[in-house]
């Protein structure tokens, strides 16, 4: 018993001893760390607005600036420099962009970040000059797409801050908010509760179906309009005429179209198809899974048994993708798991054979982008098989 007493204090002494040599560490080396990420920023008020002089620290306490501020300094010719903390594939991904007296941006620079690719370093040239007008349609690069989004919304940020500051408002609401406010104001009833549908027709001039989950109706988006109906297929929310009209000619074609599972058992069907389905008007629908780098792994990781990407496809008969959607993954948080965003998946909607591979990859998830194509090219071989021409 003695003993082990007597390891109790010295586990207890070791872990004392520890921590206060943690804290005398943290204690020397913190000033250290906020000196080097102040010089940093300092440095960054001279590269992103090289004509600037006369910098302050500005107390923006009393206004909603954008999440993503975190520092503004004025400037004596009215513009002002922003710093910006953002993720793009990883977190604290920070980013000093300058705005001149005239809402223009006149440099970007990154300071820290966590990417991979190095786009973050040359992104910001692409940026410089870009207004409120015109900064979205800056072009992301092609395999460091979260990368270079991330690094644009953040100086889209720059640019709205800079506005209230100057006393005006813009919409802070972030894409998830608007969809959300849209469908509610369509469709009060459903209590803001909605589940978007699969869709499995090709509805003309419908981009997104989506059902209230308290069974109330549906709302349809075509173009920027949100059109409500109700379960019967009666619209019941105020949009322009064009819209009801463009709702009122598809939604009986969404409504009484049924869907029948296939016996996959009588075809020899790639192994990747888990499930197929036909619908009332010709169309397939597939429930496939798809290798990526949670079964093929790399070359210095040992992959897990059983973790393939699972989606959803639906197909017209003669071969064009209707939908597409990722059902469920285990791929690398924030790289591959990138996978699982609309953004991602939505790019092979309106795709067939010919072109399917013509989508931007995950930046830094080749395996994973290379696994989900090849699980595409699944679907198209089964639909030959099926229709027999195979």
């Amino acid at each position: 018993m003695s003993n082990y007493i007597k390891s109790i204090v010295s586990l207890t002494v070791i872990c004392a001893v520890i921590s206060v040599l943690l804290g005398i560490t943290n204690y020397y080396t913190a000033p250290i760390i906020k000196e080097q990420d102040e010089a940093a920023a300092n440095q960054g008020l001279v590269i992103v607005m090289p004509e600037g002089s006369g910098f302050k620290p500005y107390d923006f306490s009393n206004l909603t600036l954008p999440e993503t501020v975190t520092e503004v300094y004025s400037e004596e010719n009215g513009g002002y420099v922003f710093k910006l903390t953002t993720a793009g594939y990883a977190s604290n991904f920070v980013i000093m962009c300058g705005v001149d007296a005239n809402g223009t941006v006149t440099g970007a620079t990154c300071i820290s970040s966590g990417e991979t690719l190095g786009e973050e370093k040359i992104y910001g040239d692409k940026l410089k000059g870009s207004t409120l007008e015109n900064v979205d349609s800056v072009d992301t690069v092609a395999g460091a797409t979260r990368t270079t989004a991330a690094y644009k919304n953040a100086v889209k940020d720059a640019l709205n801050a800079f506005v209230i500051i100057g006393g005006g408002s813009v919409d802070l609401r972030d894409e998830a908010e608007i969809l959300a406010d849209n469908l509610s104001t369509a469709l009060p009833m459903a209590d803001g509760k909605f589940t978007p549908v699969f869709m499995t027709e090709q509805l003309e001039n419908i981009s997104k179906i989506y059902k209230a989950d308290n069974g109330t109706g549906f709302v349809f988006v075509t173009g920027e309009s949100f059109v409500a109906t109700d379960i019967l297929g009666n619209i019941i929310s105020e949009a322009d005429e064009t819209a009801k009209s463009t709702v009122s000619s598809q939604v009986q074609k969404f409504l009484t179209a049924t869907i029948t599972e296939i016996d996959i058992s009588k075809y020899s069907l790639p192994t990747n198809i888990l499930k197929a389905y036909k619908t009332s008007s010709g169309n397939f629908m597939f429930e496939i899974k798809a290798a990526g780098y949670g079964i093929n792994g790399g070359n210095e990781w040992h992959p897990a048994s059983g973790e393939y990407i699972y989606i959803n496809v639906s197909v017209t008969n003669e071969g064009k993708i209707i939908a597409c959607e990722t059902v469920s993954q285990k791929e690398t948080d924030k790289i591959g798991s990138a996978c699982a965003d609309e953004s991602f998946y939505s790019q092979f909607n309106g795709k067939t054979e010919n072109d399917y591979t013509e989508i931007d990859a995950i930046s830094g998830a080749t395996i994973t982008t290379d696994g989900y194509k090849n699980g595409i090219a699944k679907v198209f071989e089964a639909l030959k098989i099926l229709k027999g021409e195979a």
